[in-house]
């Protein structure tokens, strides 16, 4: 039988912390006592055990029963991926079944493209919401996931500013945003040498990558000396609209 790598909001509870990691086990709880939980998905913690073991690789069965999860997302919230009328957006969260300061800080609005912040601003009825969100993401994504770091996305959002002469990032109007929006893949294709990713489950593979990552990273590992937790536990993924 196949190993179970990937549980719904709705198949868990706070029994499964060990599993699931605290934030996953205490989502599957609020779920199953009725709160209105904004529904997902979590890869289990011996999922970020198991992808270590490959040599830093999520297998084949992780990654379908992850895109079973996307699949079910999109029926439980009526939303689909990069959809140009109703975009799901996720968040990616870390979730250790105990607390671990300096692990991967959390993605939010994964999901968006090209195609998908057009169907953010007419949803919305606010381009310069959707912009903000889309040049949020892909400066975010940059800085956590690819680890280019924040600075060259911060020259090019003060070089704004200063040429429209205002001194706050609200003071910036939608075009400006979609101006920055093309900037910020600029600087992503020179980093990277390719463009950024439009495909929100390419995104969401390179995010649970780097949860998985931030488990064996500086912080997370002198943290886990000074706390005695064992390296074995792994951390949970969190994808939640």
């Amino acid at each position: 039988m196949a190993n179970k790598w990937v549980y719904m909001f709705s198949e868990g509870d706070m029994t499964m912390r060990n599993l699931l990691g605290g934030k996953g086990a205490n989502l599957a709880e609020m779920t199953s006592i009725g709160l209105p939980v904004p529904q997902g998905f979590t890869i289990t913690t011996e999922a970020c055990t198991q992808y270590y073991e490959d040599g830093r690789k999520i297998n084949d069965e992780i990654m379908a029963q992850a895109m079973e999860g996307v699949k079910k997302m999109e029926e439980i919230n009526g939303k689909k991926f990069g959809d140009l009328k109703n975009p799901l957006l996720v968040s990616v969260r870390s979730g250790a079944r105990q607390s671990m300061p300096g692990m991967m800080d959390t993605i939010l609005n994964l999901g968006l493209n090209d195609q998908a912040v057009e169907g953010l601003a007419k949803k919305t009825s606010n381009p310069r919401f959707a912009y903000d969100c889309y040049r949020r993401f892909i400066q975010m994504y940059s800085d956590v996931v690819m680890e280019l770091g924040k600075s060259f996305f911060e020259e090019r959002i003060d070089a704004m500013k200063e040429r429209k002469g205002v001194k706050q990032d609200i003071e910036l109007d939608a075009e400006d945003l979609k101006e920055l929006v093309k900037e910020f893949k600029a600087i992503y294709l020179e980093k990277q040498g390719e463009e950024f990713p439009q495909d929100p489950k390419e995104q969401l593979i390179g995010a649970v990558k780097a949860v998985f990552r931030s488990w064996d990273n500086p912080r997370a590992n002198v943290y886990r000396k000074m706390n005695e937790i064992p390296y074995e536990w792994g951390t949970a993924v969190n994808v939640q609209q």
